[in-house]
């Protein structure tokens, strides 16, 4: 017998802890490979956690609403045989890494009795988490919970909400009164996503109850969960506008949206350099099998699987522009996850990754991509599908713009926009002779971190992808 211990799990990029829901096993009980053991929760999304071993178990380590940092221990399972544990140590908030914790025989014999020395620590961690769950529970009958940006939970009079739900309240200005109101689906009556976010649309089509006035004159009016400067700015928006000017909220996604862009300008150094690139044996092979394709695969052949090939090999080629910085550190990715700009139809953007991608050919590309912008395009994706991407791509000539210079999707140092396939006419060399053909271009705008990539290294790059699509091979199958 062995034991195993379950760790938080990466929930996505940036997400350095989340909170415990609820748990769905009890100390001794059995529990199955891939059983779910409990939920918790980011500022992003609600996850469930389940087992990757079939075993017993035998010590859960924290208790409802507890903040547990990724990589930390969650539960210990009692397994057959022996097995190694598995230990996420963060390298940076970004990325953590793998290690391997020391088998059971090297640790530190305790000075007391193991059992003395368990049940003391034990009664000590009990106490202190009865005193901080008294004492939070005390601060929020007394007053609105701050905004926060960790993930962090609040409890009011009793009621549990959850990181994502008091985000989505702090974003879209929602009381605690009227978090109060609301009625949850959840475990226990617990507030959802779901519940709040129709919540916030039944109030923007104004079909919700009038609010009660307050039953005492000395009663304070709950704050929203916003700060004064948003207040200020909100009622100057309400009360600055005339007949001739529509004043339209931005919602939650766009905020973040562009809480995400500003970081980065904030952050990164820009430049951008430009390439122009002939495609033209890359639109014949496209039109030669793009039939075929969607017949067999049931989803069209569309450019951008040649892209991310491409840049995925001119990734090998120059890896420093595979990396992150953490401070005065670089961080060298050897994973090569390509995020792909997505476009809702809602008109906001996310960026989901396709993983490994110089480990794929197109056709795996093409069927990953196909898979993850679906999700997208459905909500429902993943942690997991928007986490761990090292470079990005930005299909502008969808949109008919043949040129533009995109935001680094931080905490990565490069992304690259391709452009729309437009005919022109080109001076080409043949037989030693100038002539003037019609050919399909498009231009590759690459805009990289000048923190850590000089120009040199950012211009060699997108040239040396240009490189690979005008040399890409017309005869290949897919």
């Amino acid at each position: 017998m062995a034991d195993y211990k379950l760790l938080l799990p990466k929930m996505g990029e940036s997400v350095i802890e989340a909170t415990v829901l609820s748990w769905n096993k009890k100390v001794g009980d059995k529990v199955n490979e891939n059983e779910i053991i409990l939920e918790v929760a980011t500022d992003k999304v609600d996850s469930e956690v389940p087992s990757p071993v079939t075993g017993v178990i035998k010590q859960l380590l924290h208790e409802v609403n507890d903040v547990v940092g990724v990589g930390q221990p969650l539960a210990v399972i009692e397994i057959e045989g022996e097995a190694p544990v598995e230990v996420f140590v963060p390298k940076s908030k970004e990325e953590p890494v793998m290690a391997v914790a020391t088998a059971p025989a090297m640790e530190e014999k305790p000075a007391v009795s193991p059992s003395i020395a368990a049940e003391k620590k034990t009664d000590d961690v009990n106490a202190v988490k009865e005193v901080e769950k008294t004492v939070t529970i005390a601060k929020a009958q007394t007053q609105a919970p701050a905004a926060s940006n960790g993930a962090t939970t609040k409890v009011s009079a009793g009621k549990f909400y959850s990181p994502l739900v008091l985000n989505v309240a702090q974003v879209e200005g929602v009381s605690m009164q009227e978090l109060e109101s609301i009625s949850g689906t959840g475990a226990d009556g617990r507030v959802t996503k779901e519940d709040i976010l129709g919540y916030i649309d039944k109030k923007k089509k104004g079909i919700l109850p009038s609010a009660k006035p307050e039953s005492t004159p000395k009663q304070q009016t709950p704050q929203p969960l916003v700060n004064k400067a948003e207040q200020q700015t909100s009622v100057v928006a309400s009360t600055s506008g005339n007949n001739n000017v529509e004043i339209i909220e931005m919602d939650r996604m766009r905020k973040l949206i562009a809480q995400h862009m500003v970081n980065s300008i904030n952050t990164s150094a820009h430049v951008s350099s430009f390439v122009e690139c002939d495609v033209t044996n890359i639109v014949r092979w496209r039109e030669k099998h793009k039939q075929a394709f969607q017949k067999r695969e049931g989803f069209s052949l569309s450019f951008m699987p040649i892209f991310v090939e491409a840049i995925s090999k001119a990734i090998k080629d120059y890896p420093m522009i595979n990396i992150s910085v953490e401070g005065d550190k670089i961080l060298l990715k050897k994973d090569v996850n390509i995020g792909i700009a997505t476009a809702l139809p809602s008109g906001n953007l996310i960026v989901p990754v396709v993983k490994n991608c110089d480990q794929k050919s197109i056709l795996g590309i093409a069927k990953a991509i196909n898979a993850i912008v679906q999700k997208a395009r459905t909500n429902s994706l993943q942690p997991d599908d928007i986490s761990n991407g090292t470079y990005t791509i930005s299909n502008i000539g969808t949109f008919g713009n043949i040129i533009g210079t995109p935001i680094i999707n931080q905490p990565q140092v490069a992304i690259m926009a391709v452009g729309s396939i437009t005919k022109k006419p080109v001076v080409l060399e043949v037989d030693g002779q100038d002539v003037i053909a019609i050919r399909h271009m498009m231009y590759l705008s690459h805009t990289y971190d000048h923190r850590v990539v000089d120009g040199q290294l950012g211009g060699l790059f997108v040239k040396r992808v240009a490189e690979l699509l005008e040399k890409f091979d017309i005869h290949q199958e897919v």
